[in-house]
């Protein structure tokens, strides 16, 4: 199963997350170790948004990095949710 992680963040979050950046990109580069994260990033013009994508059996992984997040814990991150994604084609998919 794959599920989106999506972040809603605050305005100049590029400039304000640079403080964060390396603990937050640290906390990434262990999920994805895992085989957890499979990939992610903010979204451009404009940026005002970031997605990222997970892999497993349920939506834990995806809800414990944001709740571990410094961008969330430091409020560049307004609010945040998880959706399952039902991924029918491509490498990796999950339902055939």
């Amino acid at each position: 199963m794959h599920c989106i992680l999506f972040y809603d963040i605050v305005e100049n979050y590029v400039e304000r997350r640079v403080p964060f950046r390396s603990e937050h990109l640290a906390l990434a580069k262990q999920a994805y170790e895992r085989g957890d994260l499979v990939m992610g990033g903010a979204l451009a013009d404009p940026v005002d948004g970031v997605v990222i994508v997970f892999r497993g059996p349920s939506t834990e992984a995806a809800e414990a990095f944001a709740k571990a997040d410094p961008y969330v814990k430091s409020g560049l991150v307004k609010s945040w949710r998880v959706r399952k994604w039902n991924t029918v084609i491509g490498e990796g998919s999950t339902t055939p």
